[in-house]
């Protein structure tokens, strides 16, 4: 690797959404840190990275729930990169139920993963990210993370999950606020549902066919990586077809 090679850290990297994104920068020679819980499934996805064309692949196994498994993260990537181009927040976690018999509990874990877990991200990966945009002006440096269309239009039975996605964009604009003058951009997208494990609790309801295909969200990661630093996207909604565009 050279001083030049772009980097990427990349959350809930195993398997879904995160996979293919890991998977498109590995092809485009990217430097990659990637993280989930199990690490025998990271060692598998760290060899198909390496053969994909990665630079480099350092794989942390980390619950995004446990801050000092956040801290270990970060701190793993940066004593190997020392900069950080791309930030991916893909984690998350949610249940279904309707808000008068929610679980405080789940309601906890879902906020730590979902939310509490970005901003600890975020905010100690700052000094790294400000370091990957030095070494690439005119790219900048990226925070990109998986919000859901339910933080933009509310959907019943999906209280706690939404109120967390609807904070993480909120963050973002935020974020963007502070941070793009320094040549850091940041975007939530904001799917429908998304054909991935995480959705098959609906599939009695809604085929795997009528959901957004992984490649349309790692398409869309794409493109923004190769925005230039004076280009902001707070957020961007992507809804199935065939639906009203308000509903996941």
């Amino acid at each position: 690797m050279t001083d030049t090679t772009p980097t990427a850290l990349i959350t809930g990297a195993s398997r879904g959404i995160g996979l293919g994104i890991a998977s498109s920068l590995a092809r485009k020679g990217y430097g990659l840190t990637i993280s989930a819980r199990d690490p025998d499934r990271l060692a598998v996805v760290a060899h198909e990275l390496s053969a994909a064309g990665a630079a480099d692949v350092l794989t942390v196994a980390a619950d995004m729930a446990d801050a000092d498994g956040v801290q270990t993260l970060l701190d793993a990537h940066a004593q190997r990169f020392g900069a950080l181009s791309a930030l991916i927040l893909n984690a998350g976690v949610g249940t279904a139920g309707p808000l008068a018999d929610a679980s405080l509990h789940r309601f906890d874990k879902t906020f730590a993963v979902n939310l509490r877990a970005p901003v600890q991200l975020i905010q100690q990966a700052l000094p790294l990210l400000r370091a990957g945009a030095a070494l690439a002006p005119e790219r900048g440096a990226k925070v990109i993370a998986l919000s859901s269309i339910t933080g933009v239009y509310a959907e019943a039975g999906l209280a706690a999950y939404g109120a967390a996605k609807a904070a993480l964009i909120s963050l973002f604009a935020t974020l963007n606020a502070e941070e793009s003058g320094n040549g850091i951009t940041a975007t939530t997208i904001a799917p429908g549902y998304v054909d991935t494990d995480m959705s098959a609790w609906i599939h009695d309801r809604i085929a795997p066919e009528q959901m957004l295909a992984v490649s349309d969200v790692v398409e869309m990661v794409d493109s923004l990586l190769r925005l230039s630093s004076r280009a902001v996207v707070s957020n961007i909604v992507m809804s199935r077809a065939g639906t009203s565009g308000y509903s996941a």
